[in-house]
């Protein structure tokens, strides 16, 4: 009976620390940012890289097979983020804004400014750079509506293919992404107009969707009836990333 009670307390605590958001310092820039998908910048290596990213239950379940990270920074116009991931076979299809990117491989940023957990925003880009941008009122547990007509206007971002898109053939290394969306957008469900002040916080998190594939007739085809991979950055602890109060903490610094 010990023993019993030790290992259900042992997986509340599994579980319970799965789901402590992580923490990343945002750091300031003051150089111009060229948005090539090369993060060459001396800013961007100076910038801390987040943890790789992990299933989105947590510690429970094996770690992913291709490894992803991101980095952030922020000036008085606009927030950055640059997304390195591996992948030994690139592959998209979708190729029209605001279709759903998840049911190709993507990399996905969700943003809650005031960190209410309500009005808060999502973006999702596939290999091809196409984006699905979306607002949420509110999650969808809580009867939640997606707003696909939002636009994250005057977005700026590059991808850097390293292989060859789409082609069976060759192995791949990798993709990156890199992104800059201003603050005109983002303030619309911020505490404030403009930039964060120093020290501010905001809910963060990133998920990439990755679908196992066969080659058929020289494409990549997703196996049927086998379920996507989901690996974020900071865990949820199941498999549902609109829990916003367990997104990481981003805290903007000089």
């Amino acid at each position: 009976m010990k023993y019993f009670m030790l290992m259900i307390f042992l997986c509340a605590f599994a579980v319970k620390s799965d789901t402590i958001p992580k923490k990343y310092e945002c750091s300031k820039t003051s150089e111009t940012m060229k948005m090539d998908g090369k993060a060459d910048e001396a800013s961007w290596a100076a910038a801390a890289w987040t943890d790789h990213f992990v299933d989105i239950e947590g510690g429970t379940k094996p770690l992913p097979y291709f490894k992803t990270r991101v980095k952030m920074l922020w000036d008085d116009k606009y927030m950055y983020f640059f997304a390195e991931m591996e992948e030994s076979h690139i592959w998209a299809t979708l190729k029209e804004r605001d279709a759903v990117i998840f049911h190709d491989n993507d990399f996905e940023i969700f943003i809650d400014p005031d960190h209410d957990t309500f009005n808060y925003y999502e973006l999702e880009f596939n290999a091809f750079g196409t984006l699905w941008d979306l607002m949420l009122t509110k999650p969808y547990k809580d009867n939640g509506q997606a707003i696909d007509a939002w636009d994250v206007r005057d977005i700026k971002y590059a991808l850097d293919i390293k292989g060859t898109l789409n082609d069976p053939s060759d192995t791949d290394e990798g993709w990156n992404i890199e992104i800059a969306i201003p603050w005109s957008v983002l303030e619309e469900c911020a505490k404030h107009n403009g930039p964060p002040n120093e020290g501010e916080e905001w809910k963060v998190n990133f998920s990439r969707v990755e679908w196992d594939t066969d080659v058929i007739d020289g494409k990549y085809v997703k196996r049927p009836d086998v379920p996507e991979h989901n690996w974020v950055w900071s865990p949820q602890g199941e498999i549902a990333m609109h829990i916003p109060e367990r997104w990481g903490v981003v805290k903007f610094v000089r």
